[in-house]
C-alpha cells in the first residue's frame, strides 16, 4: 500500500516487486554499475548475494565472509564494506579483500554496520555492537572502548576520528546532498522506564575536518530506521519496519510504501539511477521511482 502526504504524485512510481527470495536476513545493498547487479548481505547465512536482471535466484557472489554489512562504492570503483566478524571495514578490489581499519588505538572495533563515502574520498561507518551481541550476526565479544561511535576514516592517512559519540547504537548513515548534514539513525536496544527507545534519525552539521556539531532528532519514522539514502533533492528514504518512509529534510512525512517483511535498508541503481533496491528479511524489492541518490556512487 502507498500512502502519500504531502509527496507528489511522481516520487513513487510503482508498487514494490519482489525480485528474488531465499536470504535469512538480508542488509546492506549497493548498486553496482560496472555490472549492472545488486550486491548485498546475507548475514546469518554468512554469505554475500547479488541480483542482476532477469535472474530467477539470488547469485551468490561469496561465502564465508565474516558476516559482512553494510557497503559502499568508493570513488575508485572498490567496494567497502563492513564485517561484523572481523570486527572490521574492508575493501574489495579485483576479487580480493583487504582490511582497511579494524581498531580505535589499541581497542578493536565493536562491530562495523553501515558506511557511505564521501566526495573526498574518506569513508565514513557506524559501529553499533549488534556483531558482538547477537549470535547469528557474528562472533561473542565485548566493547573495547566502551561505547558505540560513527567514525570517519582517511584511506590515504590511515587516521580514524570518532565524529558522533551522542547516538547510543548508531545504525544507517548518509550525507545531505551537500555534504553539510551527516544524518545517523539511532535503533537503540536501551529502553527508558516508560518503555521507549532511541528509535530516529538525528541530523549534524559538518564542520571542516569532519567535526559534527549541533546534533538534533529530525525524523522519528512509524517503524525502526535501520538503513536510508537521501536523493537529490535533499529527501530522506528510510527504512520502518515493514515499509519504506521518506521525509523532507525538515522530517515533513512525504509517503510511505508498506511491504510484507521487516525492511533493513535499501539504494538507488538501476540503469538511469532511479530503481529504488530494498532490503527485506528473506527478499530484495525494486521500487521505481522519479529521483536518484545525492551521489550516484551511492
Amino acid at each position: 500500500m502507498r500512502t502519500f502526504t504531502q509527496s507528489p504524485p511522481e516520487l513513487v512510481l510503482t508498487a514494490p516487486e519482489r525480485l528474488v527470495t531465499g536470504a535469512a536476513w538480508s542488509e546492506g545493498p549497493v548498486w553496482l554499475p560496472a555490472t549492472s547487479r545488486v550486491r548485498w548481505s546475507d548475514i546469518p547465512n554468512d554469505r554475500i548475494l547479488e541480483w542482476e536482471e532477469g535472474a530467477a535466484a539470488p547469485l551468490v557472489h561469496r561465502v564465508g565472509v565474516q558476516y559482512a554489512n553494510g557497503r559502499a562504492l568508493h570513488l575508485d570503483g572498490s567496494i567497502i564494506q563492513c564485517s561484523h566478524g572481523r570486527r572490521a571495514v574492508e575493501r574489495e578490489r579485483d576479487g580480493r579483500v583487504e582490511t582497511l581499519v579494524d581498531r580505535w588505538g589499541e581497542a578493536r572495533l565493536n562491530s562495523p554496520n553501515d558506511v557511505i563515502v564521501a566526495r573526498d574520498g574518506s569513508v565514513l561507518f557506524t559501529d553499533p555492537p549488534y556483531g558482538i551481541v547477537q549470535p547469528d550476526e557474528g562472533h561473542p565479544g565485548e566493547r573495547e572502548y566502551g561505547d558505540c561511535w560513527v567514525f570517519h576514516f582517511e584511506p590515504t592517512t590511515g587516521r580514524l576520528d570518532p565524529i558522533v559519540l551522542d547516538v547510543e547504537e548508531p545504525n544507517g548513515l548518509a550525507l545531505s546532498p551537500d555534504e553539510r548534514i551527516l544524518y545517523v539513525a539511532d535503533t537503540s536496544s536501551v529502553l527508558r522506564t516508560d518503555g521507549s527507545g532511541n528509535r530516529h534519525i538525528r541530523a549534524y552539521d559538518v564542520q571542516p575536518g569532519w567535526r559534527c556539531k549541533n546534533g538534533r532528532t529530525v525524523i522519528r519514522p512509524g517503524g525502526v530506521a535501520d538503513g536510508f539514502r537521501v536523493d537529490v533533492a535533499g529527501r530522506i528514504w528510510t527504512s520502518a519496519s515493514a515499509g519504506i518512509e521518506v521525509y523532507d529534510p525538515d522530517g515533513t512525512l512525504l509517503v510511505r510504501v508498506d511491504l510484507p517483511e521487516t525492511v533493513s535498508n535499501l539504494c538507488f541503481g538501476g540503469p538511469d539511477g532511479t530503481d529504488l533496491f530494498i532490503t527485506a528479511t528473506t527478499s530484495l524489492y525494486r521500487l521505481r521511482t522519479g529521483t536518484t541518490d545525492a551521489a550516484g556512487r551511492r
